[in-house]
């Protein structure tokens, strides 16, 4: 029992040190994966969603300039975004 009390104060300290990434560090992670696609004629950009204040990732390629994927769908964080603000008019935030 005693073995299990101190996995979960390990992982307690380990959720504890988390901390958000800045943009540069971000760039940073962006540039590397996007030398690692380089053989496959393929970019990631990070996108920033202005309504839900949220990044997205776009897959690209480079040569045409196409979108191969985005994750999670901008049309789907559109919708999210439509969806909370339609709730927020029928639900009151006052206290």
């Amino acid at each position: 029992m005693e073995q299990n009390t101190e996995t979960i104060k390990g992982n307690e300290a380990i959720q504890g040190n988390e901390q958000k990434a800045s943009k540069e560090q971000i760039q940073e992670v962006v540039e590397g994966l996007n030398q690692f696609l380089q053989p496959t004629h393929t970019s990631i950009h990070f996108e920033y969603h202005e309504k839900l204040e949220e990044y997205y990732v776009k897959v690209v390629d480079e040569q045409t300039d196409e979108v191969i994927k985005e994750i999670p769908s901008k049309k789907l964080m559109d919708m999210y975004a439509t969806m909370l603000e339609f709730v927020g008019l029928m639900v009151d935030e006052k206290i």
